[in-house]
């Protein structure tokens, strides 16, 4: 298999968005309709301090994947509450039907004091369609825990014979690089069961695809489809150091494939995303996710700049 390049198809300071934001279309995550596909992202405004804050928006795209039939006009659901744990952001949200629902599995995230941010995983619920979501409660359904203790998210759910899966990433430690840097994050997949897609059973702290970079290596953003016979999971990886502005330690696209949802082969060359250096993911590709649309497998992934400029396509051919 091989992942052919269709280029970048949306940018978001093409459009107008909700919340007063101006750039980022991050983390994009597919959901199909009969005559188009509306992508979901995290988007970001500015607080009276400064600071980012984000929301999760979405973009109509005729089926073809280049023209856009409208942007969202406010956000799919607020910010949490004071205190909560998405008070300052939703970033991302993965999404699937349920029923007559559309499920959204949110990656909700505050700021902290000694370190930057912190996250856990919730769980809101569209009835009209995926234009609106209301979570199920304040907290989360899956967040720190005894050997997970920092840094759960990332969330890719999926029903497979009557049981939830959900893939996510778990952190293992904040570390300090330099004695003057700010503390940087290291986090590994791992997996979760449930009957309900509310209660959770994790596999506590099981890292379930190997490192290719070493203990440093940080995963993020699993996502798994079946296809060619087999599971297959995309993801991002990248040094857990001097990453943001290194081409050389920045995200690239990750696989693993399994044949029975449990162990995991890593095979990041079978298929391979190219990296073409002067264009607009040339630095960086990251947040992946793979869906089926019409009798094909395509990828949306962000490029440079964690997805400041959009999102692009590639789809998969045998």
């Amino acid at each position: 298999m091989r992942w052919k390049r269709l280029g970048k198809i949306f940018d978001p300071t093409a459009h107008r968005l909700p919340a007063g934001c101006a750039q980022f279309a991050q983390s994009p995550q597919a959901l199909v309709f009969d005559d188009f596909v509306r992508i979901y992202f995290s988007t970001r405004s500015v607080d009276a301090h400064g600071k980012f804050l984000s929301h999760v928006a979405f973009v109509d795209m005729h089926k073809n994947l280049r023209d856009v039939l409208r942007v969202s006009a406010q956000a799919v659901m607020p910010l949490g509450a004071l205190g909560c744990f998405d008070e300052h952001g939703i970033f991302p949200m993965n999404v699937l039907r349920v029923g007559n629902e559309v499920w959204g599995y949110t990656t909700g995230w505050n700021r902290r004091v000694s370190v930057s941010v912190d996250t856990a995983i919730g769980l809101a619920i569209s009835r009209d369609g995926g234009l609106s979501f209301k979570r199920i409660g304040d907290g989360p359904v899956l967040a720190q825990s005894l050997h997970e203790p920092c840094l759960v998210g990332d969330a890719f759910v999926r029903q497979v014979e009557g049981r939830f899966h959900m893939w996510y990433i778990f952190g293992t430690g904040w570390k300090r690089y330099a004695p003057d840097a700010a503390p940087d994050r290291t986090y590994k997949i791992g997996h979760a069961t449930s009957l309900d897609g509310i209660d959770w059973q994790k596999e506590e702290a099981r890292q379930i695809v190997a490192d290719r970079l070493g203990p440093d290596e940080s995963q993020a953003l699993p996502t798994v489809i079946h296809t060619d016979g087999r599971w297959h999971m995309f993801f991002c990886y990248r040094q857990s150091f001097d990453f943001r502005a290194n081409p050389d330690r920045g995200y690239r696209i990750g696989h693993a494939w399994s044949d029975d949802l449990s162990n995991w082969t890593r095979d990041d060359d079978n298929p391979r995303l190219e990296v073409v250096a002067d264009d607009w993911d040339g630095q960086m590709q990251c947040y992946p996710h793979v869906f089926a649309c019409d009798g094909r497998v395509y990828l949306l992934y962000n490029g440079n700049q964690f997805g400041r400029l959009g999102f692009g396509l590639a789809v998969l051919e045998p």
